[in-house]
């Protein structure tokens, strides 16, 4: 088989492009000087040394710039070089693999030049500057709750260490009857009979037992270890809530880019939520409904959190992506085809970080079990494929819907059990007919 294409050579396709080299104390700038040379130049990492490097950059009459994502060292000259107009394109350092040798600094920044010049850089995706910064407070507090999570194991250790069961009594320590119990252990009271009588109504264990798990050693020393542990823990808590009242004022700040008087009527239902991480002062499904204009929290196994990490992970402007397969291959939930000579070698989906596409597993994840269209599509891939990639499949499937209800402002429109069982059929039906008629056969219903 012959086909004639086209083939124009390589020519650039950023002609007024710089390449640069970001590290630590030093940052390496590449631009072209014309007749096939180039000028490389260093500059210092404070802000007044970014300042004249954006001046310089404009003297050489510079467009776009590349820059590889080195840690954090990036971010101030990104931030710097959006603010003076110039196209930045952040590069991962996976695309700048070039041959072993020759490995200086100059050379990277001229490599970097030389290849984006060319237009032979993908540039790494960034959503919009306020969701930006509303993606780091969250970020940040995120870490909060990793930091203050070995602090309810300290507390743990030093009750066990005191023969005080109660994390065999209680399902979770960190809860309303735990947190009491503990609270009054730290105050002076030692009398299991009355610490007992501080559950919770909804507690499992009755009196009894609890007060049985409470009798303990009471050591001075494992008594101080749990105070201080206890006011570590007060102390991580309280800076959750002052980092939730920022997230709230700057969710107040986020204005969206579509017209948000069209969908003022909309009010999403409440769902209850018992997670004791979850923002008490923050409406997270309010602010994301009036920043995307739909709900994406009334897709079935998409919560508030999973619906936040998604708008911050990915944004409000689907424009970036051309269609959904392009979605779905960058959050890592579509297989990448390996084929050499006409067979397909490998066809696994890649490994990566990306926390939207990690969300959407989650998603699947907690619509295993469910009586709704993704929980019957995951059950049936999963006979055929088995959990891992049926898992996949799921998270593909929701990302897809979401992708569309972004892109074109539409409301989720559920599709009951009932309803995907018979479309199945009906799709099956269909391929049988065409299955039979392509051997000359033609299905007879009895």
């Amino acid at each position: 088989m012959e086909e004639a294409r086209s083939f124009g050579g390589m020519r650039q396709v950023h002609g007024h492009a710089a390449g640069v080299d970001i590290g630590a104390h030093e940052i390496m700038v590449c631009v072209e000087a014309g007749e096939g040379l180039q000028l490389v130049r260093s500059f210092g990492t404070y802000t007044v040394d970014l300042q004249v490097l954006g001046q310089w950059l404009a003297e050489h009459g510079v467009e776009t710039v590349a820059m590889e994502s080195t840690g954090v060292y990036w971010i101030p000259l990104f931030e710097e070089l959006e603010r003076c107009g110039f196209h930045c394109h952040l590069i991962s350092s996976r695309s700048l693999r070039r041959v072993p040798g020759r490995k200086s600094d100059v050379a990277d920044c001229q490599w970097i030049q030389t290849l984006h010049a060319y237009g032979l850089l993908e540039s790494s995706f960034r959503p919009e500057a306020d969701l930006v910064a509303l993606r780091s407070l969250l970020r940040h507090r995120a870490q909060l709750i990793q930091h203050r999570a070995p602090h309810i194991l300290h507390m743990q250790k030093a009750l066990l260490q005191m023969n005080i069961q109660l994390s065999q009594a209680l399902s979770d320590v960190s809860g309303i009857t735990g947190q009491t119990i503990i609270r009054a252990i730290v105050s002076g009271e030692r009398d299991p009979h009355k610490l007992a009588a501080l559950r919770n109504y909804r507690c499992q264990k009755n009196e009894q037992e609890i007060a049985k798990a409470l009798t303990g050693t009471w050591r001075e020393e494992h008594l101080f270890i749990l105070k201080q542990s206890l006011e570590l823990y007060d102390f991580y808590t309280q800076q959750v809530e002052v980092c939730d009242a920022e997230i709230e004022r700057m969710y107040s700040l986020i204005r969206p880019a579509w017209n948000a008087a069209e969908q003022e009527g909309i009010s999403p239902k409440p769902r209850n939520s018992h997670s004791k991480n979850a923002p008490k002062n923050v409406n997270v499904r309010k602010h994301l409904q009036r920043i995307c204009g739909v709900d994406i929290t009334a897709v079935h196994g998409v919560s508030a959190s999973l619906a936040q990490t998604i708008v911050i992970e990915v944004g409000t402007d689907m424009s970036k992506f051309p269609n959904e397969k392009h979605f779905c291959s960058w959050l890592g939930l579509a297989p990448k085809n390996e084929i050499s000579g006409g067979k397909i070698l490998k066809n696994k989906t890649l490994k990566t970080r990306n926390r939207a596409g990690q969300a959407f597993r989650m998603a699947a994840g907690s619509v295993m079990r469910a009586d709704c269209a993704f929980g019957a599509f995951y059950r049936r891939q999963k006979a055929r494929l088995g959990p891992a990639q049926a898992a996949v499949a799921t998270a593909h499937l929701i990302a897809r819907i979401v992708y569309r209800m972004l892109k074109y402002k539409v409301e989720y429109e559920p599709l009951s059990l009932a309803q995907y069982e018979q479309h199945y059929q009906e799709q099956q039906l269909k391929y049988l007919q065409k299955k039979a008629a392509k051997f000359g056969f033609q299905l007879i219903p009895t």
